[in-house]
């Protein structure tokens, strides 16, 4: 049948939010765009790469867009265009999932589409359907907290990863040794793929736990806390994220342009280093002072 693609002009910090209300509305494929047309399908959350984004998502010819409109979020509507255009009768489901491939981010750890087979079946192997929610390892922000899972000692540790997106980080953490796992975030959507991603991975709802942040009871501490995000929400989360860090944790936050750095260390008593950096992103890591 033929499909309609609706596209959303919107600003890069914006664009996440575009993308997970897209999914939400039934998008059978979600693409992203910046103006040189050089697409990347999926984000990791906090991804902004573009000053100006497009926003594409896949739907059935018979969607009406005058109630897909109505139905984004006001702030969302007051600040993209919106476009529609009908495509041929194609399988663009099965075109999308051809532009994924194995990706390595540390020795022995790959991320791997889950309809295809580890490039390196001894590894540890993190099975992934990018379709579902942001966070496929793609973007800087999400290798390099991968990178920096790779290089801890996370047996019988207990993980908090706040923004979890498609729950890579999280199932990350489980794979390399981590004996429990909570996974937050603000959208259903991600933790409906939280928990898909986990099944994938063969990892039990009595390992990985899954919420929404209303749904924390305050008391809630791991021995490694991880918040892939945006700067601003880093701020705001400082208080709370600090609690959940027992004594002698480790905060691991990314989602961090270079100028922001100082910002972030301001907001947070924990004592914060740059742990890594990538085309302008960094990872922070800290302890307890």
């Amino acid at each position: 049948m033929p499909w309609l693609q609706y596209r959303l002009e919107t600003s890069a910090s914006l664009a996440p939010r575009c993308e997970d209300e897209l999914l939400a509305r039934g998008a059978a494929a979600v693409t992203l765009e910046d103006n040189a047309d050089q697409a990347l399908f999926d984000q990791g959350q906090g991804e902004q790469l573009w000053q100006q984004t497009r926003v594409t998502g896949l739907f059935p010819a018979d969607t009406n867009t005058d109630q897909l409109w109505q139905s984004l979020p006001q702030e969302l509507r007051e600040q993209s265009l919106q476009h529609t255009e009908i495509l041929e009768d194609k399988d663009w489901e099965r075109e999308w999932m051809q532009h994924y491939q194995p990706l390595q981010y540390a020795p022995g750890l790959w991320i791997c589409p889950g309809w295809m087979q580890p490039p390196e079946p001894a590894a540890v192997n993190i099975m992934l359907d990018p379709g579902l929610a942001f966070g496929t390892g793609t973007h800087p922000t999400t290798a390099m907290c991968l990178q920096q899972l790779s290089t801890l000692d996370l047996s019988n540790r207990d993980v908090i990863d706040f923004g979890c997106g498609s729950g890579v980080l999280a199932i990350g953490a489980l794979l390399l040794g981590a004996s429990s796992a909570l996974a937050v975030d603000t959208s259903p959507q991600a933790l409906v793929a939280t928990r898909s991603n986990a099944q994938c991975n063969h990892i039990t709802e009595q390992k990985l736990h899954v919420c929404l942040p209303t749904a924390l009871n305050g008391d809630e501490q791991a021995d490694l806390v991880i918040a892939n995000i945006l700067a601003g929400p880093l701020c705001e989360l400082a208080p709370l994220l600090c609690r959940q860090l027992r004594p002698g944790g480790i905060l691991l936050l990314s989602g961090i342009l270079v100028e922001q750095v100082e910002m972030l260390r301001e907001s947070y008593e924990i004592d914060l280093q740059i742990a890594a950096e990538k085309d302008g992103w960094v990872a922070l890591r800290g302890g307890q002072r």
